[in-house]
């Protein structure tokens, strides 16, 4: 049986804004600034092995910003997920150091950005500093994304409870109509 503090941090704050139970927003949407850094880095590395970087670099500034936004939406997002979890708890001290790294890697991507936009017309790769800072902010954000992984998979945050989810091994009319359509 679960107890009430578990059952609280998977019902949603806000439906309409944090997802519906069983279906968070913030997991879907922290993809658009991993995916997005995870690329800006790619750029980084390849403007620095290219005859001509310049669409590297730039395109690398603007994946930077594309994070950025993202990482804001999730946060939001995330923010509303916190709110579920009750204060002094494992989980929640888990979600507070979490929620503080995204912070500050998305501090340092802001920073990364406006270091790469006040010399946007220099032509030539990434600096050897701006990509340090993108590989270590992309690190501290592997970090916090483990941390993520820990609130969803060992505290069951956000997660619909286990009756729930035992629906989806119930042998029945349902799961043969699944095998049909597979």
């Amino acid at each position: 049986m679960t107890d009430e503090p578990q059952l609280q941090a998977k019902r949603p704050v806000s439906s309409s804004l944090a997802g519906p139970y069983g279906h968070p927003f913030h997991p879907i949407l922290v993809t658009v600034p991993i995916g997005a850094w995870v690329a800006s880095l790619v750029f980084d590395i390849a403007s620095r092995v290219v005859h001509r970087p310049d669409f590297l670099t730039q395109g690398s500034q603007w994946l930077i910003a594309v994070g950025v936004i993202g990482a804001v939406l999730a946060a939001i997002a995330g923010f509303l997920d916190l709110l579920a979890i009750p204060a002094g708890t494992p989980a929640f001290r888990t979600a507070l150091v979490h929620m503080s790294l995204n912070l500050l890697v998305t501090a340092a991507y802001v920073g990364n950005f406006l270091w790469r936009y006040s010399t946007y017309t220099d032509s030539g790769s990434v600096g050897l500093g701006r990509l340090v800072l993108s590989a270590v902010s992309l690190a501290a954000l592997g970090v916090s994304g483990f941390l993520g992984g820990k609130l969803a998979y060992r505290y069951g945050v956000r997660v619909a409870d286990e009756s729930t989810q035992a629906e989806g091994y119930t042998p029945g009319r349902n799961a043969k109509d699944v095998r049909s359509v597979v």
